[in-house]
Formats: structure tokens, sequence, C-alpha cells
């Protein structure tokens, strides 16, 4: 099974915070980024360190380390951009990519916009983030446009998810790593998740109506 789900009560705890209507655009995005986080530590128990000889205040010794600049972190435009923040406390050793995807109002299938990866993004692990996983055809989308540009190790981060956006992302991209906080009941008629969260993008930087 490639889909992770987290079940860690800082992530509960966590998340019902990110639900709450009441909870500001700046406490959201400090979440979110927070949320970032935690599925990046979940996602790491995946990677490979290298051992490394350093000095403590005390002795020489042996230590292991990540080779930052072996990944790239990819959001999805434009509400990955706050777990992209989150995953840079982590690793600002790191390079960033950018995917945009817009949905096209005659077809209803996303289209792409932007697209803009550092030089040798396709031997490099990259980390996907979205906050949201909802029907998957965005996400799906972003990981073929990645793939056909030779991208070949590939992880998703997102905060919640619907079961048909699992199952679309599992199917199209089974080779694909899924890590989320909680993958919710399904959609609703206008394809929001439930409960979920709303609008991340609009709740992130502050455009709700």
């Amino acid at each position: 099974m490639n889909v992770h789900e987290i079940n860690n009560p800082i992530v509960k705890h966590k998340l019902a915070q990110l639900r709450d209507k009441n909870t500001s655009s700046k406490d959201f995005r400090e979440l979110i980024e927070e949320m970032a986080i935690l599925l990046f530590y979940e996602a790491g128990k995946n990677f490979s360190t290298r051992p490394v000889e350093i000095e403590t205040p005390i002795k020489r010794c042996r230590a292991e380390i990540l080779d930052e600049t072996n990944f790239v972190i990819v959001p999805i435009l434009r509400a990955g951009l706050s777990m992209a923040n989150g995953v840079l406390k982590i690793l600002p050793g790191a390079s960033i990519g950018h995917v945009g995807l817009q949905r096209d109002e005659t077809t209803h299938l996303p289209i792409e916009y932007f697209f803009k990866m550092p030089p040798h993004f396709d031997e490099k692990i990259l980390l996907v983030v979205d906050p949201m996983l909802a029907t998957g055809g965005s996400a799906s989308a972003a990981l073929t446009l990645l793939k056909n540009r030779g991208a070949r190790k590939i992880f998703f981060l997102c905060v919640i998810a619907s079961p048909q956006g699992i199952d679309k992302l599992s199917s199209e991209h089974p080779d694909v790593e899924i890590f989320t906080a909680k993958i919710d009941e399904g959609l609703n008629s206008s394809k929001y998740i439930i409960p979920g969260l709303g609008d991340a993008g609009d709740r992130i930087f502050a455009t709700l109506q």
C-alpha cells in the first residue's frame, strides 16, 4: 500500500485547529507549515543517510546526515507554497520547483500554466506538496508533468485527502508514496472535501469572499 495516514496525537491536535473556521489566516498558514514538517518527518523514514565525521565539544565521532541537495520541494500552486515553507525549515539546502495548474472552465480538466524546476531534478527526490487531495485531478496532472520530464522518485504530501483522490492517485501513479494527516469522508457536490478545511488557498492567503 502506497498510502500512509499519520496516526499521531500531535497531528490530530494540529488538524483540529486547521479545521476550525475561526482560525485566522495567519494561524492557518503557520499550522499548514507545522503539518508539512510532521508529514515530512514520516516520509523521511524512506530516505537514506550518509556517514560523516564531526567534532563535538568533547571528541570526534561518526554521525549520519541527509544530503539536502538531493531533494526538490515542489509545491502545487498556490496552496502548496505554505507546505513548501515548512519543509524548507527542515531541509534548507533543498531546491524548489513550482507547478501551476488551473481548471479549464469548459472541460473542467487541469491545464498547466507554470512549470519551473531546478537543473537535474530528474536525478533527485521530489517532495510534491499540496494541502488538499480532493478529486486528485490536479495532483495526478502535476505528477504526470514531472514524470514526462524525467522525474523518477516522487513522494506526495498532503494535509487531508478524500478517498476519491487517493484512489485516482494510487491507480494512475502507483509508484508514488502518499503521506496524509487524514483521509476524510469524501467529496460534496461542489467537489470540496468533507468535513475538510474549506478552501485552503483562500484561507492561507486571506482571499475569502
